[in-house]
């Protein structure tokens, strides 16, 4: 599902690489923690995956896609299999609940039949059933990381990316949005989690890949971390 095979991506030769000949290999349907300290190298990693930036070696390929091979115009093919979620939520703040989350949908031509159809089911698998109505000022921080994961599914990609969902959420919250992520994760969404909550990844228990000054320094299953 998501190989990654020593990638490099160095953007100042000066100041080193921002990743140093990675290698990872994600199975579909497999929920895995990413963490490390700010400026190890995540936000490379999602960026390489999500192709906003292309690495200076090595080789990626997602859902059988060989990065080496992909057109620009494909590109947004692409990101159609690849769900984001920010910590920011970057919602439209003009716009209510059911409607933030059919704009992902109206975007890409989908008639208006398909996403009366759609949208509620997916409000429904993010615990939003009946708020539909409601303005982003209008929902709690929790809500409103619900509604951006409702609008990046709603495609139904094959993979989720969360960078950071819980950064800006109290505790009740922050797993309101975890336990959203792993009913995800059981339909059978491959889920990419980074997050600096040691809370969080001690609970979870899932695999969890640590990167330190650009290179992978753990990859195993979860035994108690200090994030």
């Amino acid at each position: 599902m998501i190989l990654l095979d020593r990638v490099t991506k160095t953007y100042n030769k000066d100041l080193g690489s921002a990743l140093d000949r990675i290698t990872l290999h994600v199975e579909p349907k497999e929920f895995v923690i990413v963490i490390g300290q700010s400026g190890a190298g995540k936000t490379t990693l999602l960026k390489l995956l999500t192709r906003e930036e292309r690495p200076t070696s090595g080789k990626i390929i997602i859902g059988g896609i060989d990065y080496d091979k992909l057109k620009d115009k494909d590109i947004p093919m692409l990101r159609r299999k690849i769900g984001v979620v920010f910590q920011d939520f970057k919602l439209l703040p003009n716009r209510n609940v059911f409607e933030n989350v059919a704009y992902a949908l109206e975007i890409v031509g989908i008639s208006n039949r398909e996403i009366r159809h759609t949208v509620p089911k997916v409000l429904d698998i993010v615990n939003l059933k009946g708020k539909e109505k409601r303005m982003p000022q209008e929902l709690s921080g929790g809500e409103r990381q619900r509604v951006a994961i409702a609008r990046a599914i709603v495609r139904q990609p094959r993979i989720l990316i969360a960078d950071e969902p819980t950064g800006n959420l109290d505790p009740k919250h922050a797993w309101d949005v975890i336990k959203v992520l792993e009913k995800i994760n059981r339909y059978g969404t491959t889920v990419l989690l980074t997050t600096h909550n040691q809370d969080i990844v001690n609970k979870l228990k899932r695999r969890v890949v640590t990167i330190q000054g650009g290179k992978i320094s753990s990859d195993r299953a979860n035994a108690g971390y200090k994030v």
